[in-house]
């Protein structure tokens, strides 16, 4: 897969007017609507009412030399997903207000990026996930100027990646991932040695179908 490709460019204007109509969901597990793209019909015993909400930020970064998005790499040493690319962003608690407060603070408590620093765009589908919980993204525009404070407890590093590079359907390759005894198809994104997949990879393909259809 060719980094140097690109494709879509989409602006700071574009972003605000696309998700301009998008919601956020008052209730994630009572408006959680069907499987997967891709997920057996086997699998469906998997959404049960009990899904635990989360909130995820996807952080759209204004860098001079155009949008880019940043991703987290995971530490290793966690229970859920060690080691994968993720956006910053965990379960919803109580003392949230919402699901997008509960993003925010996750996204200063992981990488130190604060709220002040971030203009909320709007949200994407939320997406149910083989671990029990049910995401919810939220959609930022990332002011470049942040500072970043890693916490090595759950972070091993972060990384940005053009957005035109994640909104070409032409860097995007499908696979499969055995799970269950049963072959998922997945989608995934190879950046220089960074593996984008997984529910990561689903959520940058609602961006570009909200971006682009």
């Amino acid at each position: 897969m060719d980094p140097e490709t690109t494709g879509p460019q989409p602006s700071t204007q574009q972003l605000r007017v696309k998700l301009a109509g998008t919601q956020l969901p008052a209730s994630p597990n009572s408006l959680l609507a069907g499987l997967p793209r891709g997920w057996p019909d086997s699998f469906r015993d998997l959404l049960r009412d009990d899904l635990i909400a989360a909130g995820v930020l996807v952080p759209i970064v204004e860098r001079r030399s155009g949008l880019s998005v940043l991703f987290t790499e995971r530490a290793a040493e966690l229970k859920h997903h060690p080691g994968q690319i993720s956006f910053p962003g965990g379960r919803m608690e109580r003392y949230d207000a919402d699901i997008r407060a509960a993003a925010l603070r996750e996204t200063e408590e992981e990488v130190g990026i604060h709220a002040a620093h971030i203009e909320v765009l709007g949200y994407l589908d939320m997406l149910p996930t083989i671990t029990g919980y049910v995401v919810t993204p939220v959609v930022g525009l990332v002011r470049p100027d942040f500072s970043l404070r890693v916490d090595p407890v759950e972070v091993a590093g972060v990384f940005e990646v053009p957005l035109d590079f994640l909104m070409d359907e032409r860097n995007q390759r499908h696979s499969t991932r055995e799970f269950k005894g049963t072959q998922v198809p997945i989608l995934e994104f190879q950046y220089e040695r960074y593996r984008i997949w997984g529910a990561t990879a689903a959520m940058l393909l609602s961006l570009r179908e909200i971006l682009f259809n």
